[in-house]
């Protein structure tokens, strides 16, 4: 079982644009966070991939990770996730080989099957995506062979290789809100990632199923699993209260078709919810961790506990940047996190 001694913590940022910013500043916000992450001693850095919306500021992961990889030194650093089926599996593999290239044992590429935006926009990114399973299957395969520089006789492999040619390789990690994702990694041998953020419904039965089904591959010997949902944590209750109340309040207006700036404090105070939103609540209070240090604490101790993982993803939207960085402070500080036991952590649970 995990204890607050062995979990890792990392972090994933949509790069959010606050109230009142740009998306240029979003992004410098995206590199501060990451700088501080190092510092502090959180394992990964994910950044996500979202198109078509003024809210969010990163549709290119490949590119926003090159950036941190220069303005980083000791962090992973990966994509929570890319929308494989937007692209080529040969490209993925070339733009993360690249990556591993720069940054050599410090890159994941977590891969993720929804469109990340609206279907036409999809339909844009791609106009051939059927969004079938199948097809998404035989990506993943051939991402894998890239990956490895398979050879294999009689197919496209045997002739094409993706470059450059390196003696590492990303880690691979699919990523789910369904669990259906973590039956292809099972198959296949890789990483899987539980979005709770997104569906806090049927998490820790999926990473069991995941788990009961896995087949090792030449990356991957054991299952290895994680979880990533929405935290928020302030030095007061008080606080961290109107920080979660104003995720709900954007989840709430997310559900219902409203697209504009996260709330900001003025609008969180002055809002209550009417006995429809009250109802929704229920079912979105299960994606959001918030609470002071010492409460949100024992809530991820006992959320990696129920789904026996030794991994969390920590995910932070606020209207106020240093509201967002100091959740982030006080989480490492409640954990005992530093770069030498995140370090450590990482060689324990690969041994």
């Amino acid at each position: 079982m995990p204890t607050s001694s062995t979990l890792r913590l990392s972090v994933l940022d949509q790069s959010p644009v606050r109230p009142g910013a740009t998306s240029r500043q979003a992004l410098q916000e995206t590199t501060q966070l990451a700088q501080l992450a190092d510092r502090l001693g959180y394992t990964r850095y994910w950044v996500s991939e979202h198109h078509n919306t003024t809210t969010l500021a990163g549709p290119t992961p490949e590119v926003l990770l090159a950036h941190l990889g220069a303005h980083t030194s000791r962090i992973r650093l990966g994509s929570g996730g890319v929308m494989l089926p937007h692209y080529s599996a040969l490209k993925v593999a070339e733009n993360f080989k690249m990556l591993e290239a720069l940054h050599p044992g410090r890159i994941d590429l977590g891969i993720g099957r929804a469109p990340g935006a609206d279907r036409l926009t999809a339909y844009a990114l791609n106009p051939s995506n059927k969004f079938e399973e199948e097809a998404f299957v035989e990506q993943l395969v051939d991402l894998q062979a890239y990956l490895r520089d398979e050879r294999t006789p009689e197919t496209i492999h045997e002739r094409v290789q993706a470059i450059p040619q390196i003696d590492t390789q990303p880690e691979l990690w699919l990523l789910s809100s369904s669990g259906q994702s973590g039956e292809f990694a099972a198959q296949l041998g890789m990483g899987f990632t539980f979005a709770q953020f997104i569906n806090p419904n049927g998490g820790p039965a999926a990473v069991r199923a995941y788990r009961q089904q896995f087949r090792p591959s030449p990356e991957l010997a054991a299952p290895e699993a994680s979880v990533a949902l929405f935290v928020l944590c302030a030095d007061t209750e008080e606080k961290a209260n109107a920080l979660a109340k104003a995720m709900l309040m954007q989840l709430l207006r997310f559900e219902q078709g409203v697209r504009g700036p996260y709330p900001t404090a003025a609008e969180v105070a002055a809002y209550q919810f009417g006995p429809l939103e009250r109802t929704r609540l229920r079912h979105h209070q299960g994606r959001v961790v918030s609470g002071t240090p010492d409460q949100v604490h024992q809530q991820l101790s006992e959320l990696a506990a129920a789904y026996e993982v030794n991994e969390l993803i920590l995910t932070s939207i606020t209207a106020d940047f240093a509201d967002r960085l100091r959740s982030y402070e006080l989480i490492a500080e409640a954990f005992a996190l530093s770069p030498a036991s995140a370090a450590m952590k990482s060689d324990v649970l690969m041994n």
